[in-house]
Protein backbone atom coordinates (compact mmCIF):
# COMPACT_ATOMS: atom_id res chain seq x y z
CA UNK A 1 0.00 0.00 0.00
CA UNK A 2 1.21 3.79 -0.57
CA UNK A 3 1.44 5.37 2.89
CA UNK A 4 -0.48 8.38 3.56
CA UNK A 5 1.22 10.91 5.65
CA UNK A 6 0.00 10.60 9.62
CA UNK A 7 -0.65 14.38 11.28
CA UNK A 8 -0.27 14.86 15.31
CA UNK A 9 -3.30 13.70 17.17
CA UNK A 10 -4.97 15.56 19.74
CA UNK A 11 -5.71 13.00 22.28
CA UNK A 12 -7.12 14.83 24.72
CA UNK A 13 -9.57 16.33 22.75
CA UNK A 14 -10.64 13.27 20.89
CA UNK A 15 -10.89 10.94 24.22
CA UNK A 16 -13.21 14.04 25.75
CA UNK A 17 -15.52 14.78 22.22
CA UNK A 18 -15.78 10.79 21.94
CA UNK A 19 -17.10 10.50 25.40
CA UNK A 20 -19.62 13.13 24.75
CA UNK A 21 -20.74 12.13 21.25
CA UNK A 22 -21.38 8.21 22.72
CA UNK A 23 -23.25 9.69 25.81
CA UNK A 24 -25.25 12.19 22.71
CA UNK A 25 -26.13 9.34 20.23
CA UNK A 26 -25.88 5.75 21.50
CA UNK A 27 -25.87 3.36 19.10
CA UNK A 28 -25.42 5.72 16.43
CA UNK A 29 -22.21 6.28 17.22
CA UNK A 30 -19.73 3.68 16.78
CA UNK A 31 -15.84 2.77 17.69
CA UNK A 32 -15.80 -0.77 16.51
CA UNK A 33 -12.18 -1.12 14.15
CA UNK A 34 -14.50 -2.82 11.12
CA UNK A 35 -16.64 -0.10 11.01
CA UNK A 36 -13.83 2.33 11.52
CA UNK A 37 -11.87 0.79 8.79
CA UNK A 38 -15.20 1.18 6.41
CA UNK A 39 -15.28 4.43 6.76
CA UNK A 40 -11.47 5.09 5.83
CA UNK A 41 -10.21 4.79 2.66
CA UNK A 42 -10.55 1.53 1.12
CA UNK A 43 -9.95 1.55 -2.66
CA UNK A 44 -6.89 1.88 -4.83
CA UNK A 45 -3.72 1.52 -3.16
CA UNK A 46 -3.72 4.53 -0.44
CA UNK A 47 -3.10 3.00 3.02
CA UNK A 48 -6.08 2.91 4.96
CA UNK A 49 -6.40 5.27 8.25
CA UNK A 50 -9.16 5.16 10.10
CA UNK A 51 -11.16 7.50 12.29
CA UNK A 52 -11.39 6.69 15.86
CA UNK A 53 -15.56 7.32 15.90
CA UNK A 54 -18.21 7.24 12.98
CA UNK A 55 -21.27 9.39 14.38
CA UNK A 56 -24.58 8.79 11.62
CA UNK A 57 -26.66 12.06 11.53
CA UNK A 58 -29.92 12.20 10.96
CA UNK A 59 -30.07 15.88 9.92
CA UNK A 60 -28.36 19.45 10.05
CA UNK A 61 -28.95 20.09 12.81
CA UNK A 62 -27.20 17.00 14.35
CA UNK A 63 -24.51 17.58 12.35
CA UNK A 64 -23.96 21.05 13.07
CA UNK A 65 -24.61 19.66 16.74
CA UNK A 66 -21.54 17.18 16.65
CA UNK A 67 -19.27 20.05 14.88
CA UNK A 68 -19.68 22.26 17.52
CA UNK A 69 -18.69 19.59 19.88
CA UNK A 70 -15.75 18.90 18.09
CA UNK A 71 -14.64 22.50 17.23
CA UNK A 72 -14.66 22.69 21.28
CA UNK A 73 -12.42 20.46 21.32
CA UNK A 74 -9.93 20.78 18.16
CA UNK A 75 -11.17 17.35 17.36
CA UNK A 76 -11.08 16.54 13.32
CA UNK A 77 -13.61 15.77 11.02
CA UNK A 78 -13.75 13.93 8.36
CA UNK A 79 -17.48 13.70 6.03
CA UNK A 80 -18.61 10.38 4.59
CA UNK A 81 -21.33 9.95 2.23
CA UNK A 82 -20.72 6.25 0.14
CA UNK A 83 -17.24 6.27 0.20
CA UNK A 84 -16.25 5.76 -3.22
CA UNK A 85 -13.79 8.55 -3.83
CA UNK A 86 -10.52 7.46 -4.81
CA UNK A 87 -7.89 9.86 -3.57
CA UNK A 88 -8.01 9.43 -0.01
CA UNK A 89 -10.55 11.89 0.51
CA UNK A 90 -12.11 9.95 3.91
CA UNK A 91 -9.01 8.69 5.58
CA UNK A 92 -8.12 10.31 8.91
CA UNK A 93 -4.90 11.04 9.41
CA UNK A 94 -4.79 12.91 12.23
CA UNK A 95 -7.76 10.41 14.27
CA UNK A 96 -10.96 11.83 14.78
CA UNK A 97 -14.82 11.93 14.12
CA UNK A 98 -16.37 10.73 10.74
CA UNK A 99 -19.83 12.08 10.08
CA UNK A 100 -21.74 9.66 7.91
CA UNK A 101 -24.65 11.39 6.48
CA UNK A 102 -25.72 8.19 4.33
CA UNK A 103 -28.88 8.31 6.43
CA UNK A 104 -29.82 12.21 5.55
CA UNK A 105 -31.17 10.38 2.29
CA UNK A 106 -34.43 12.42 1.12
CA UNK A 107 -35.60 14.00 -1.61
CA UNK A 108 -36.64 17.31 -0.02
CA UNK A 109 -38.40 19.20 -2.98
CA UNK A 110 -38.69 18.98 -6.70
CA UNK A 111 -39.63 21.91 -8.24
CA UNK A 112 -40.50 20.33 -11.80
CA UNK A 113 -41.14 23.94 -13.76
CA UNK A 114 -37.99 25.24 -12.57
CA UNK A 115 -35.79 22.41 -13.23
CA UNK A 116 -34.43 21.99 -10.19
CA UNK A 117 -34.67 19.97 -6.98
CA UNK A 118 -33.33 20.08 -3.06
CA UNK A 119 -31.77 16.94 -1.46
CA UNK A 120 -29.69 15.78 1.29
CA UNK A 121 -26.22 14.60 0.82
CA UNK A 122 -26.49 10.85 1.36
CA UNK A 123 -29.37 10.51 -1.69
CA UNK A 124 -27.25 8.59 -4.19
CA UNK A 125 -27.70 9.38 -7.97
CA UNK A 126 -29.50 6.38 -8.59
CA UNK A 127 -32.05 6.76 -6.06
CA UNK A 128 -32.40 10.19 -6.90
CA UNK A 129 -33.32 9.64 -10.89
CA UNK A 130 -34.99 6.94 -9.73
CA UNK A 131 -37.67 9.16 -7.77
CA UNK A 132 -37.54 11.57 -10.79
CA UNK A 133 -38.15 9.59 -13.62
CA UNK A 134 -42.17 9.80 -13.24
CA UNK A 135 -41.99 13.71 -13.37
CA UNK A 136 -40.04 13.38 -16.70
CA UNK A 137 -36.73 14.72 -15.32
CA UNK A 138 -33.24 13.42 -14.77
CA UNK A 139 -29.96 14.48 -13.15
CA UNK A 140 -27.22 14.06 -15.79
CA UNK A 141 -24.34 13.55 -13.82
CA UNK A 142 -23.02 10.56 -13.60
CA UNK A 143 -19.73 8.87 -12.10
CA UNK A 144 -20.34 5.44 -12.81
CA UNK A 145 -19.95 4.44 -9.15
CA UNK A 146 -23.57 5.25 -7.36
CA UNK A 147 -21.70 7.59 -5.42
CA UNK A 148 -23.87 10.16 -3.23
CA UNK A 149 -25.33 14.14 -3.90
CA UNK A 150 -22.92 15.51 -1.11
CA UNK A 151 -20.11 13.45 -1.76
CA UNK A 152 -20.75 14.53 -5.81
CA UNK A 153 -20.53 17.72 -4.92
CA UNK A 154 -17.75 17.92 -2.56
CA UNK A 155 -15.72 16.25 -4.99
CA UNK A 156 -16.67 18.39 -7.84
CA UNK A 157 -17.50 14.83 -9.77
CA UNK A 158 -18.65 14.64 -13.36
CA UNK A 159 -18.48 11.29 -16.01
CA UNK A 160 -20.00 10.07 -18.89
CA UNK A 161 -22.28 12.76 -19.59
CA UNK A 162 -20.20 15.81 -18.91
CA UNK A 163 -19.49 16.57 -22.15
CA UNK A 164 -23.07 17.78 -22.63
CA UNK A 165 -24.68 18.62 -19.15
CA UNK A 166 -20.98 19.84 -17.95
CA UNK A 167 -19.75 18.86 -14.35
CA UNK A 168 -21.33 19.03 -10.66
CA UNK A 169 -19.95 23.07 -10.31
CA UNK A 170 -22.35 23.51 -13.85
CA UNK A 171 -25.30 21.62 -12.03
CA UNK A 172 -25.50 22.68 -8.34
CA UNK A 173 -27.25 26.32 -7.52
CA UNK A 174 -27.15 26.56 -3.76
CA UNK A 175 -25.66 24.40 -1.11
CA UNK A 176 -26.82 24.55 2.41
CA UNK A 177 -23.24 23.37 4.70
CA UNK A 178 -22.11 23.84 8.30
CA UNK A 179 -19.28 25.47 8.73
CA UNK A 180 -15.87 24.55 10.95
CA UNK A 181 -17.49 26.45 13.97
CA UNK A 182 -21.31 24.71 13.86
CA UNK A 183 -22.80 27.54 11.77
CA UNK A 184 -25.41 26.49 9.36
CA UNK A 185 -25.56 28.55 6.28
CA UNK A 186 -26.96 28.61 2.43
CA UNK A 187 -24.82 30.10 -0.14
CA UNK A 188 -27.22 30.73 -2.86
CA UNK A 189 -30.82 30.44 -3.62
CA UNK A 190 -32.81 28.72 -6.62
CA UNK A 191 -32.50 31.57 -8.88
CA UNK A 192 -30.68 30.45 -11.94
CA UNK A 193 -27.76 33.92 -12.14
CA UNK A 194 -26.52 35.94 -9.21
CA UNK A 195 -24.43 38.68 -8.91
CA UNK A 196 -24.63 38.99 -5.33
CA UNK A 197 -21.93 38.89 -3.38
CA UNK A 198 -18.93 36.00 -3.72
CA UNK A 199 -19.72 32.91 -5.64
CA UNK A 200 -19.60 30.89 -2.36
CA UNK A 201 -21.60 28.04 -3.86
CA UNK A 202 -18.70 27.54 -6.10
CA UNK A 203 -16.32 27.72 -3.29
CA UNK A 204 -17.97 24.70 -1.57
CA UNK A 205 -18.17 22.28 -4.84
CA UNK A 206 -15.06 20.64 -5.08
CA UNK A 207 -13.35 21.92 -1.51
CA UNK A 208 -13.45 18.07 -0.29
CA UNK A 209 -14.81 18.99 2.66
CA UNK A 210 -12.03 20.90 4.21
CA UNK A 211 -14.32 23.98 4.53
CA UNK A 212 -17.77 22.74 5.76
CA UNK A 213 -19.52 19.61 5.48
CA UNK A 214 -22.67 19.58 3.00
CA UNK A 215 -25.93 18.89 4.15
CA UNK A 216 -28.53 20.14 1.29
CA UNK A 217 -28.40 20.20 -2.10
CA UNK A 218 -30.20 22.18 -4.72
CA UNK A 219 -29.66 20.72 -8.28
CA UNK A 220 -29.96 21.35 -11.64
CA UNK A 221 -32.30 18.87 -13.40
CA UNK A 222 -32.83 18.59 -17.10
CA UNK A 223 -35.91 16.78 -19.32
CA UNK A 224 -35.58 13.23 -20.30
CA UNK A 225 -34.79 13.40 -23.81
CA UNK A 226 -37.35 12.46 -26.35
CA UNK A 227 -34.99 10.07 -28.00
CA UNK A 228 -31.47 8.34 -27.11
CA UNK A 229 -29.45 6.86 -29.50
CA UNK A 230 -26.33 4.85 -28.31
CA UNK A 231 -23.56 3.89 -30.70
CA UNK A 232 -20.11 2.01 -31.06
CA UNK A 233 -17.23 2.67 -33.44
CA UNK A 234 -14.23 0.88 -33.54
CA UNK A 235 -11.24 2.41 -34.77
CA UNK A 236 -7.81 1.00 -36.33
CA UNK A 237 -5.55 2.99 -34.14
CA UNK A 238 -6.17 4.98 -30.48
CA UNK A 239 -4.66 8.00 -32.21
CA UNK A 240 -7.43 7.52 -34.77
CA UNK A 241 -10.15 7.34 -32.44
CA UNK A 242 -9.23 10.37 -30.19
CA UNK A 243 -8.77 12.44 -33.84
CA UNK A 244 -12.28 11.49 -34.24
CA UNK A 245 -13.01 12.92 -30.67
CA UNK A 246 -11.24 15.94 -31.42
CA UNK A 247 -13.31 16.46 -34.98
CA UNK A 248 -16.78 16.33 -33.11
CA UNK A 249 -16.07 18.72 -30.87
CA UNK A 250 -14.78 20.90 -33.28
CA UNK A 251 -17.33 20.16 -35.47
CA UNK A 252 -19.78 20.71 -32.45
CA UNK A 253 -22.16 18.08 -32.61
CA UNK A 254 -24.12 18.22 -29.68
CA UNK A 255 -23.11 14.07 -28.45
CA UNK A 256 -24.38 13.32 -24.83
CA UNK A 257 -21.60 11.17 -23.92
CA UNK A 258 -18.45 10.10 -26.11
CA UNK A 259 -16.09 7.39 -24.21
CA UNK A 260 -13.06 6.04 -25.23
CA UNK A 261 -12.02 2.54 -24.63
CA UNK A 262 -8.59 1.06 -25.44
CA UNK A 263 -7.93 -2.47 -27.30
CA UNK A 264 -7.27 -3.94 -23.56
CA UNK A 265 -10.43 -2.41 -22.25
CA UNK A 266 -12.31 -3.52 -24.97
CA UNK A 267 -11.44 -7.25 -25.05
CA UNK A 268 -11.91 -6.65 -21.25
CA UNK A 269 -15.51 -6.24 -21.73
CA UNK A 270 -15.94 -8.78 -24.55
CA UNK A 271 -15.20 -11.05 -21.88
CA UNK A 272 -16.94 -9.38 -18.59
CA UNK A 273 -20.25 -8.40 -20.71
CA UNK A 274 -20.37 -11.50 -23.32
CA UNK A 275 -20.15 -8.80 -26.10
CA UNK A 276 -18.53 -9.05 -29.49
CA UNK A 277 -17.22 -6.19 -30.41
CA UNK A 278 -13.98 -5.96 -32.45
CA UNK A 279 -11.08 -5.88 -30.20
CA UNK A 280 -9.37 -2.81 -31.22
CA UNK A 281 -10.00 0.63 -29.63
CA UNK A 282 -13.47 2.00 -29.91
CA UNK A 283 -15.59 5.14 -29.21
CA UNK A 284 -18.80 4.58 -27.04
CA UNK A 285 -21.42 7.39 -27.48
CA UNK A 286 -25.06 8.95 -27.05
CA UNK A 287 -27.04 11.18 -28.49
CA UNK A 288 -30.05 13.09 -26.85
CA UNK A 289 -33.00 14.81 -28.78
CA UNK A 290 -35.65 15.08 -30.81
CA UNK A 291 -35.99 11.65 -33.05
CA UNK A 292 -35.00 13.54 -36.40
CA UNK A 293 -32.38 15.33 -34.40
CA UNK A 294 -30.93 12.07 -32.54
CA UNK A 295 -30.91 10.46 -36.50
CA UNK A 296 -29.20 13.02 -37.94
CA UNK A 297 -26.44 13.60 -35.00
CA UNK A 298 -25.72 9.25 -35.12
CA UNK A 299 -25.56 9.83 -39.44
CA UNK A 300 -23.15 13.25 -39.44
CA UNK A 301 -20.87 11.55 -36.21
CA UNK A 302 -20.67 8.13 -38.89
CA UNK A 303 -19.30 10.34 -41.63
CA UNK A 304 -16.92 11.87 -39.47
CA UNK A 305 -15.57 9.01 -37.96
CA UNK A 306 -14.91 7.18 -41.38
CA UNK A 307 -12.98 10.03 -42.06
CA UNK A 308 -10.50 8.77 -39.51
CA UNK A 309 -10.77 5.18 -40.69
CA UNK A 310 -13.98 3.89 -38.13
CA UNK A 311 -15.82 0.76 -39.37
CA UNK A 312 -18.01 -1.24 -37.54
CA UNK A 313 -20.72 1.91 -36.76
CA UNK A 314 -23.63 0.51 -35.51
CA UNK A 315 -26.33 3.02 -33.59
CA UNK A 316 -29.63 1.99 -31.67
CA UNK A 317 -32.39 3.29 -30.24
CA UNK A 318 -33.59 0.37 -28.82
CA UNK A 319 -33.79 0.97 -24.63
CA UNK A 320 -31.75 -2.72 -24.08
CA UNK A 321 -29.30 -2.30 -26.26
CA UNK A 322 -28.33 0.97 -25.01
CA UNK A 323 -28.27 -0.31 -21.62
CA UNK A 324 -25.93 -3.28 -22.27
CA UNK A 325 -23.42 -1.19 -23.99
CA UNK A 326 -23.38 1.30 -20.93
CA UNK A 327 -23.62 -1.65 -18.75
CA UNK A 328 -20.49 -2.82 -19.86
CA UNK A 329 -18.81 0.42 -19.53
CA UNK A 330 -19.95 0.49 -15.86
CA UNK A 331 -18.56 -2.55 -15.53
CA UNK A 332 -15.12 -2.03 -17.40
CA UNK A 333 -13.14 -1.62 -13.83
CA UNK A 334 -14.30 -5.20 -12.70
CA UNK A 335 -13.61 -6.28 -16.07
CA UNK A 336 -10.14 -4.77 -16.52
CA UNK A 337 -9.43 -7.04 -12.95
CA UNK A 338 -9.87 -10.12 -15.13
CA UNK A 339 -6.85 -9.03 -16.89
CA UNK A 340 -4.36 -10.12 -14.11
CA UNK A 341 -6.50 -12.36 -11.57
CA UNK A 342 -5.34 -11.72 -7.72
CA UNK A 343 -3.96 -7.99 -8.84
CA UNK A 344 -4.93 -4.37 -8.02
CA UNK A 345 -6.54 -1.64 -9.92
CA UNK A 346 -5.05 1.57 -9.04
CA UNK A 347 -7.28 4.18 -11.10
CA UNK A 348 -5.64 7.34 -11.87
CA UNK A 349 -6.98 10.39 -13.73
CA UNK A 350 -5.77 13.57 -15.72
CA UNK A 351 -7.06 15.62 -18.45
CA UNK A 352 -5.93 17.47 -20.99
CA UNK A 353 -7.54 19.88 -23.98
CA UNK A 354 -8.92 17.89 -26.41
CA UNK A 355 -6.35 19.10 -29.06
CA UNK A 356 -3.59 17.52 -26.90
CA UNK A 357 -6.11 14.35 -26.43
CA UNK A 358 -4.53 11.84 -28.67
CA UNK A 359 -1.11 12.87 -28.12
CA UNK A 360 -1.57 12.18 -24.06
CA UNK A 361 -3.21 8.97 -24.68
CA UNK A 362 -0.40 7.39 -27.04
CA UNK A 363 2.58 8.73 -24.56
CA UNK A 364 0.95 7.57 -21.88
CA UNK A 365 0.25 3.87 -23.56
CA UNK A 366 4.25 3.81 -24.30
CA UNK A 367 4.94 4.93 -21.31
CA UNK A 368 3.44 1.98 -19.63
CA UNK A 369 5.04 -0.67 -22.03
CA UNK A 370 8.28 0.89 -21.54
CA UNK A 371 7.96 0.18 -17.70
CA UNK A 372 6.64 -3.18 -18.46
CA UNK A 373 3.02 -2.19 -17.00
CA UNK A 374 -0.33 -3.43 -18.17
CA UNK A 375 -2.29 0.22 -17.75
CA UNK A 376 -5.48 -0.20 -19.71
CA UNK A 377 -7.29 3.56 -20.62
CA UNK A 378 -10.62 4.60 -20.64
CA UNK A 379 -11.55 8.12 -20.83
CA UNK A 380 -14.61 10.91 -20.93
CA UNK A 381 -12.97 11.71 -24.06
CA UNK A 382 -15.74 14.23 -25.14
CA UNK A 383 -13.68 16.66 -22.51
CA UNK A 384 -10.49 15.34 -22.63
CA UNK A 385 -10.19 13.37 -19.20
CA UNK A 386 -8.85 10.09 -19.17
CA UNK A 387 -8.61 7.38 -16.90
CA UNK A 388 -5.36 4.92 -16.51
CA UNK A 389 -5.91 2.03 -14.68
CA UNK A 390 -3.13 0.01 -13.33
CA UNK A 391 -3.13 -3.55 -12.55
CA UNK A 392 -0.53 -4.26 -9.86
CA UNK A 393 1.23 -7.22 -8.02
CA UNK A 394 1.04 -5.25 -4.93
CA UNK A 395 3.89 -7.77 -3.19
CA UNK A 396 6.45 -7.00 -6.17
CA UNK A 397 7.79 -4.16 -4.41
CA UNK A 398 9.34 -3.28 -7.82
CA UNK A 399 6.56 -3.41 -9.82
CA UNK A 400 4.67 -1.28 -7.08
CA UNK A 401 7.63 1.26 -7.77
CA UNK A 402 7.55 1.67 -11.72
CA UNK A 403 3.74 1.77 -10.94
CA UNK A 404 4.31 4.99 -8.88
CA UNK A 405 6.69 6.19 -11.23
CA UNK A 406 4.29 6.28 -13.81
CA UNK A 407 1.87 7.61 -11.94
CA UNK A 408 3.97 10.34 -11.43
CA UNK A 409 4.53 10.67 -15.02
CA UNK A 410 1.08 10.73 -15.85
CA UNK A 411 0.45 13.56 -13.89
CA UNK A 412 3.62 15.72 -15.09
CA UNK A 413 3.00 15.00 -18.30
CA UNK A 414 -0.69 16.21 -18.55
CA UNK A 415 0.47 19.28 -16.75
CA UNK A 416 2.83 20.25 -19.26
CA UNK A 417 0.57 19.48 -21.82
CA UNK A 418 -1.92 22.63 -20.06
CA UNK A 419 -3.82 19.91 -18.49
CA UNK A 420 -4.85 19.02 -14.86
CA UNK A 421 -3.69 16.19 -12.72
CA UNK A 422 -7.13 15.23 -12.16
CA UNK A 423 -10.35 15.91 -13.97
CA UNK A 424 -12.44 14.84 -11.96
CA UNK A 425 -11.22 12.16 -9.06
CA UNK A 426 -10.10 15.45 -6.53
CA UNK A 427 -7.04 15.93 -4.72
CA UNK A 428 -7.54 13.85 -1.55
CA UNK A 429 -4.37 12.93 -0.28
CA UNK A 430 -3.45 10.86 -3.65
CA UNK A 431 -3.15 13.94 -6.25
CA UNK A 432 -1.31 16.71 -2.88
CA UNK A 433 2.42 16.44 -4.49
CA UNK A 434 1.21 17.81 -7.88
CA UNK A 435 -1.09 20.43 -7.02
CA UNK A 436 1.39 23.09 -6.68
CA UNK A 437 2.73 22.47 -9.57
CA UNK A 438 -0.37 22.56 -11.51
CA UNK A 439 -1.71 26.15 -10.09
CA UNK A 440 1.73 27.86 -8.19
CA UNK A 441 0.51 30.35 -5.86
CA UNK A 442 -2.89 30.36 -6.25
CA UNK A 443 -2.35 27.03 -3.76
CA UNK A 444 -1.12 29.66 -1.45
CA UNK A 445 -4.51 31.78 -2.05
CA UNK A 446 -6.54 28.13 -1.22
CA UNK A 447 -4.84 28.03 2.29
CA UNK A 448 -5.24 31.54 3.04
CA UNK A 449 -9.46 30.70 2.56
CA UNK A 450 -8.72 27.20 4.51
CA UNK A 451 -7.00 28.87 7.58
CA UNK A 452 -9.64 32.01 7.35
CA UNK A 453 -12.38 29.46 7.67
CA UNK A 454 -10.96 26.69 9.74
CA UNK A 455 -7.93 28.26 11.67
CA UNK A 456 -7.62 24.80 13.86
CA UNK A 457 -7.86 22.54 10.56
CA UNK A 458 -10.27 20.28 12.18
CA UNK A 459 -12.18 20.62 8.59
CA UNK A 460 -10.49 17.11 6.83
CA UNK A 461 -7.06 17.64 7.68
CA UNK A 462 -4.21 16.20 5.24
CA UNK A 463 -5.97 16.66 2.64
CA UNK A 464 -5.65 19.06 -0.89
CA UNK A 465 -3.02 21.18 0.47
CA UNK A 466 0.75 20.26 0.43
Amino acid sequence: MVQAVALARNEEGIGAALGILKQQFGERFQTGASIREQHAHTTTWIINQPPDGVVFAHSTQEVSDIVKICAAHKVPIIPFGTGTSLEGHVNAPAGGVSIDVSQMASVLEVNAGDLDCRVQPGVTRMALNTHLRDQGLFFPIDPGADASIGGMAATRASGTNAVRYGTMKDNVLSLEVVMPNGEIIRTASRARKSSAGYDLTRLMVGSEGTLAIITEVTLRLQGIPEAISAASCSFPTVEAACETVMAVIQYGLPVARIELLDAMVVKAVNSYSKLTLPETPLLLLEFHGSDAGVAEQAETFGALAEEFGGNGYAATTSAEERNKLWQARHDAYWAMLALRPGCKAVATDVCVPISKLAEAVVATNEKAAELGLVAPIVGHAGDGNFHASVLIDMDDAQEVARAEAFVSWLNDRAIALGGTCTGEHGIGQGKRPYLVKELGGAVDVMAAIKHALDPDDIMNPGKIMP
